[in-house]
C-alpha cells in the first residue's frame, strides 16, 4: 500500500465559538466532538495512514477545519490566506508542519483570500469555489502558483455554502458529487452526480475503492456501495453543526514512490 499521510489539528476547547454562516448555530457537546475527531484519525489509521498532528490552537474556535490552511498540489503547498480574519492565526504552525515533511512553500497574500476548503482537485484540474471566503485574486494567484506545475484552475462562483467542497467533492473515477439544492451550477464540472443527502455529497478517498463517508447519509451510502465502493463510515455530527464535513479535518497527503514529490488527495 502506498504510504498516505493525514495532517490533522485537535479541536479547541473553543469549538462551540466557530463560526457558521449559512446554517443556524445549534449546541455542541464538545466531549462528544472530542471521540468523533479521535475516531475519525483512527479511521485512517485503520485504513494503514500516518496521521501527523499540526499542533493544536486552543484561541482558534475553527482551528480543527486544518484543510483551509493550505492547499498542496504535487511538491508545493500553498498557504491559505483565510477570508476570515479570526482564521488568519491557523495557517503558521500549518505551514510549519507541511514545511517540515519537505514541501516547497508558496502564500496566497496581499488583498487575495483563499480557504483550502474552496478548493476540489480532480486529477489535474483544480476547481476553485470564489465568491464567499475566496474571492477572485485568490484563484488568480492560485493559478499562478499551480499551473506552472501542470494544473488547470477553474474558478467556480459559490455562493449556497460555506465552501466550495461543503457542496461537492469527487469520487476516485473523477466524477463530481454534490447535494443539487446546494450546488450552484453542476454544469460546470465536467462530470457530475446528484447524491440524495447534504453530508453524502462529500467523501475522503481512501485509496483503490474505498471511501470515507459521514454516517448520516443512508441512502447515500446505498448508492456508493451499489456502485462498488466500500464505505469506511465516521460519525462527525458536531463538526456537521459547524458547517464541516468529513474533508475539512485533514489534509490528505500521498507519497509518490517514483519520485521525492508528493502530492495531496
Amino acid at each position: 500500500m502506498t504510504p498516505i499521510t493525514a495532517l490533522l489539528r485537535r479541536p479547541s476547547p473553543l469549538l462551540a465559538q466557530g463560526i457558521v454562516t449559512h446554517i443556524e448555530r445549534s449546541s455542541i457537546d464538545l466531549d462528544l466532538a472530542r471521540q468523533q475527531w479521535d475516531d475519525y484519525g483512527g479511521a485512517l489509521r485503520a485504513e494503514g495512514w500516518t496521521t501527523v498532528e499540526v499542533p493544536p490552537l486552543d484561541s482558534c474556535p475553527d482551528g480543527v477545519f486544518v484543510e483551509d490552511t493550505m492547499v498542496v498540489f504535487k511538491n508545493l503547498a500553498v498557504i491559505a490566506h483565510p477570508g476570515a480574519d479570526s482564521r488568519r492565526p491557523e495557517t503558521f504552525a500549518a505551514e510549519e508542519t507541511v514545511a517540515g515533511l519537505g514541501y516547497t512553500i508558496e502564500h496566497i497574500s496581499g488583498t487575495a483570500t483563499l480557504d483550502g476548503g474552496d478548493v476540489l482537485k480532480v486529477g489535474s484540474t483544480i476547481y476553485v469555489g470564489f465568491g464567499g471566503r475566496t474571492n477572485e485574486e485568490g484563484v488568480s494567484q492560485l493559478r499562478s502558483f499551480l499551473e506552472p506545475l501542470g494544473g488547470r484552475v477553474l474558478g467556480v462562483p459559490t455562493a449556497k455554502v460555506l465552501h466550495l467542497k461543503s457542496a461537492v467533492t469527487a469520487l476516485p473515477d473523477g466524477t463530481v458529487i454534490g447535494f443539487e439544492p446546494l450546488v450552484d451550477n453542476p454544469h460546470a464540472f465536467e462530470r457530475f452526480l446528484g447524491v440524495p443527502e447534504e453530508s453524502g455529497a462529500h467523501v475522503v478517498l481512501l485509496g483503490e475503492n474505498r471511501l470515507l463517508i459521514a454516517a448520516d447519509c443512508p441512502k447515500t451510502h446505498k448508492i456508493f456501495r451499489s456502485m462498488g465502493y466500500e464505505l469506511v463510515v465516521v460519525d462527525i455530527s458536531e463538526y456537521e453543526k459547524l458547517e464541516g464535513c468529513v474533508t475539512c479535518l485533514s489534509v490528505r497527503l500521498r507519497e509518490v514512490p517514483s519520485s521525492k514529490h508528493t502530492v495531496s488527495l
